[in-house]
């Protein structure tokens, strides 16, 4: 488009106020993260990502589809992938591993755990399940008999395609040792891509589903030794937060570890849980 066809066009139509509010209350209610309104502009930019895989020009145009048409149902996934936040990293919060190490892992062991069954219940791209099998794979090393498995869910499908195939790019590995890299770590064989990916027998360690955290039962085992919810809790509400942990808590075997992130906290909700460490917790 020529710069005076472009000053020509008409401005593109913003997000009305009434379709903002049914917006941020929808994915509230449907994912628990709060969409204040100091996140409109973000989520009107996401939305028009979005948009131009349905073809819909109009942000408002989208919304009445939405609402009144019932394309919900065909765009609710579509929705909150492009709302959700996926920050994430290797060895992200390390006082968690280094409990895990040091504490949490030999008291399993000591136990009689021949496996140690962990759910990373918000895990994005990967990072963090990753991270998990990296610091399992040395333990179980040195214990002889002793197995482990990871669930890893996330609401997004789109982080847990990415999560699936193993693939990062090389920034995202700069956490992880050297040695650890040798150990689990393959790079392209195009150095041009910038990319690596996690070794086979690593990946073989997890499995992957979609879940939302906002349902009121989780298609998941109970009896879990370690779960891991950090950096989400965030988004949520009060009530929120204490309706989640509670059904996490419900899927942690006695003696097992909650681990949440560390601006997390669980003041003022009444869990079966102790606190052991920074925002470690040990179900009662």
């Amino acid at each position: 488009m020529s710069t005076e066809a472009a000053l020509q066009a008409p401005p593109a139509e913003q997000l009305s106020s009434r379709n903002f509010q049914r917006l941020s209350r929808f994915i509230q209610d449907y994912s628990g993260i709060k969409m204040p309104a100091n996140k409109r502009t973000m989520l009107e930019g996401r939305l028009r990502r979005r948009m131009r895989a349905t073809r819909i020009a109009d942000v408002n145009a989208y919304c009445h589809y939405l609402f009144e048409e019932d394309g919900m149902d065909a765009e609710v996934i579509h929705l909150i992938d492009a709302v959700t936040t996926n920050k994430t990293e290797f060895f992200r919060e390390p006082a968690h591993f280094d409990f895990l190490i040091n504490k949490g892992l030999p008291a399993l062991a000591a136990k009689g755990k021949r496996e140690i069954k962990i759910w990373s219940s918000a895990c994005s791209t990967g990072a963090e399940p990753y991270t998990i099998a990296m610091v399992m794979d040395e333990f179980c090393a040195n214990q002889r008999g002793i197995d482990y498995s990871i669930l890893c869910t996330d609401i997004c499908t789109e982080v847990l395609d990415q999560a699936i195939a193993g693939r990062f790019s090389e920034q995202m590995i700069e956490p992880v040792s050297m040695a650890r890299r040798q150990r689990y770590v393959m790079r392209a064989k195009d150095s041009s891509l910038n990319e690596v990916r996690i070794k086979p027998h690593l990946r073989s360690k997890l499995a992957f589903a979609r879940l939302n955290l906002m349902d009121d039962a989780y298609p998941v085992e109970t009896g879990l030794d370690i779960i891991f919810c950090r950096n989400i809790l965030i988004y949520f509400d009060k009530a929120t937060q204490s309706k989640v942990l509670t059904r996490l808590c419900g899927h942690l075997a006695p003696g097992g570890y909650l681990l949440l992130g560390h601006s997390e906290s669980i003041v003022g909700i009444d869990l079966p849980v102790t606190q052991i460490a920074n925002t470690v917790f040990q179900k009662r």
